[in-house]
């Protein structure tokens, strides 16, 4: 019994031990395949060859105003120049907004005089130019985008609880209640599911140039930063604020984080 259980003991442990080294082994496969595939599109950008010919993307941003995300779709011509095609959604926040809590009352934040949400939706074009490629597989490209197209402003109606003849009620600004709306008494502001049944949409168009810096050019996996601004021009005011200018111009400032797949 003790050398079955002594044979066994000594076959386990051998075979934990082929499986580690076929890990190791694995592992340093891929990293010898990756190695050689960026080798490879370095060789090719030297020859003025494109190693990858399009990606898909997706960013994460942060504006001066705001915050939001976007999907890309790029389509390279040569090593130098690119097309990119994207959707862009994003909050745009008043800069007179401030959060206020109501200590007796377990409800919302309220921001008073906020009219609306802001939600800009944008599907625009990008022309993209190469200015300073990686020497190496550790350096970054640097590349030079812009482009515009049309942007659609959705305001969503903003909301507030107030104690209306003894009862809560949500009420907004362009209500038969807008004297509550300005006055209360609140209990708080909305949830996430309130004004979606009174969206109201303005065209516009904007134009946005950037810096991008690309730590992945020779990788199937895309991984960059965007620093740029965006100038947004809308057909109409758009109503943000109580007591404040109504604007048709927007001009930000904004920083984005890009992930994505070459092929």
């Amino acid at each position: 019994m003790k050398r079955l259980l002594f044979f066994l003991t000594l076959l386990i442990s051998s075979v934990s031990s082929l499986a580690q080294e076929s890990n190791k082994l694995a592992t340093k496969f891929r990293k010898e395949d990756k190695l050689a595939k960026i080798n490879a599109g370095i060789r090719a950008a030297e020859e003025g060859i494109i190693a990858y010919k399009k990606h898909m993307a997706f960013g994460f941003m942060l504006t001066s105003d705001g915050f939001g995300c976007l999907i890309e779709k790029g389509y390279a011509k040569s090593i130098a120049k690119a097309t990119l095609f994207q959707l862009e959604i994003t909050e745009r926040k008043h800069q007179k907004e401030e959060k206020q809590s109501n200590p007796n009352a377990p409800s919302a934040s309220i921001i008073y005089g906020k009219l609306n949400f802001f939600y800009p939706v944008k599907l625009g074009v990008q022309k993209q130019f190469l200015l300073g490629n990686k020497s190496n597989k550790n350096g970054v490209s640097i590349s030079g985008n812009i482009g515009g197209g049309l942007s659609l402003g959705l305001l969503r109606a903003y909301e507030v609880e107030v104690n209306k003849a003894g009862k809560k009620t949500f009420v907004r600004y362009d209500s038969p209640d807008s004297l509550l709306f300005k006055n209360g008494p609140y209990y708080g502001g909305p949830n996430f599911s309130k004004g979606w049944n009174r969206i109201k949409m303005t065209p516009g168009l904007y134009i946005k140039p950037a810096l991008r810096f690309d730590y992945g050019r020779y990788n199937d996996l895309l991984a960059a930063i965007e620093v740029g601004l965006i100038a947004e021009y809308y057909s109409k005011k758009i109503p943000q604020m109580l007591y404040n200018k109504e604007n048709k111009f927007f001009f930000s400032a904004y920083f984005t984080v890009l992930f994505g797949k070459r092929k």
